[in-house]
């Protein structure tokens, strides 16, 4: 039989989800894939009930409910001042990771070249080369994650149609700033670029940093492609409800490619969401109460066990320094923690593109009854792993 793709062919399954089959295998304690296990707001899943008995169950608008587009044009604007226009500027997706896939997809063309900044989500370096352009990955020096503005212009010269930016950042938790981000439109302007935004931690930031939207600078707007979702915002990761809010000219691709891609995304859901987008601001204060908190609990453990972590501006996340282990491959060390100790991470070389073993990716997106249990298994992480 011939060849199978050629572009598919170095792909590994997702590291992420398989460290949850692992946890899963050894009954620990999944914090590697980052979900919620707690519920979702009440007034959304009783929403949900209503639903379930009324419908709408079939199709609906491909591009998204006008009711749930209105609302989350409503929802956006007043947390960035941007105003989208619900019927030409915004597509609802399956989840913001097909919301980076068809953005991606209407932007480049096989042969052209994309900046993801490392370490980076595994999806992004992906989706660049499902679209058949090549990534150049532009390094975020540890511990702070910066970048070095002349590295990225450097790599804008080389002809990059696009740049990726996860702003909060998964893995690292960090928070871009406004200086930052002016660099990058800057750059972006100059060699005019497009900027695909995953924004899905936007409401997720930890005291005092703030949550900068790119599109909102000078000159951004006609050339940012924000991609989010409500996953973490809402604590539904498995509704996949997600978004692009671009240009008219932009969603007027994406729209095509996401036809043809997932045809719309769930009819019940997106009317049951509705209610949340229209939460007012208490809700979103109450999460980064809560998150801080969650923050606070599993951090401060960390440190009491002695282990050496950087500390995480925004996201769910934290990355923990493995060196005193002696370990030559964080996958292994990943498995016998699993095993040996009870607890699920992810080892950090499945995000950075620089040959980097040290680091794995603990979340802490969890009850306290569960983050505390953790801690627990981790305060024999010594005895247990050398």
């Amino acid at each position: 039989m011939k060849a199978l793709s050629n572009r598919t062919a170095n792909f590994t399954d997702s590291v992420i989800r398989r460290m949850t089959r692992i946890s899963n295998e050894y009954g620990a304690i999944n914090l590697s894939q980052g979900f919620p296990d707690f519920a979702p707001p009440k007034a959304i899943t009783d929403r949900l009930a209503e639903v379930a008995a009324e419908g709408p169950h079939q199709y609906a608008i491909t591009w998204g409910a006008q009711n749930f587009r209105e609302a989350l044009a409503k929802k956006q604007e007043h947390f960035s001042g941007i105003k989208a226009d619900p019927n030409s500027e915004i597509v609802v997706t399956c989840g913001s990771t097909e919301a980076m896939m068809a953005a991606m997809m209407s932007v480049t063309n096989p042969g052209d070249k994309v900046i993801v900044f490392s370490p980076f989500y595994e999806n992004y370096g992906a989706d660049t080369i499902l679209s058949g352009a090549e990534p150049i990955y532009v390094p975020l020096k540890p511990p702070a994650f910066e970048f070095d503005g002349e590295v990225l212009e450097a790599a804008f010269k080389e002809g990059a149609k696009a740049l990726v930016l996860c702003n909060p950042s998964n893995p690292s938790g960090k928070v871009f700033t406004r200086e930052e981000l002016k660099i990058i439109a800057d750059l972006a302007i100059k060699y005019d670029a497009y900027v695909i935004t995953d924004e899905v931690y936007e409401h997720i930031v930890y005291e005092p940093y703030k949550h900068t939207y790119l599109a909102a600078l000078p000159g951004m707007r006609e050339r940012t492609i924000e991609c989010s979702s409500l996953s973490k915002t809402y604590s539904i990761t498995g509704w996949r409800l997600g978004y692009v809010i671009a240009s008219p000219e932009i969603i007027d691709r994406v729209k095509k490619v996401h036809d043809f891609l997932t045809v719309g995304a769930a009819a019940p859901l997106m009317e049951a969401v509705v209610v949340g987008l229209r939460f007012g601001d208490d809700y979103y204060q109450e999460l980064k109460n809560h998150y801080t908190h969650m923050r606070s609990v599993f951090l401060s453990g960390l440190k009491n066990i002695g282990l050496k972590l950087t500390e995480p501006q925004g996201a769910y996340y934290v990355l923990v320094d493995i060196s005193e282990f002696g370990y030559s491959s964080d996958l292994k060390f990943c498995e016998d923690l699993a095993r040996k100790v009870g607890v699920g991470a992810v080892p950090g070389s499945s995000f950075f593109q620089e040959d980097i073993n040290h680091l794995i990716r603990f979340h802490f997106a969890k009850t306290d009854e569960v983050l505390l249990k953790a801690l627990d298994n981790l305060s024999e992480i010594r005895r247990k792993m050398k």
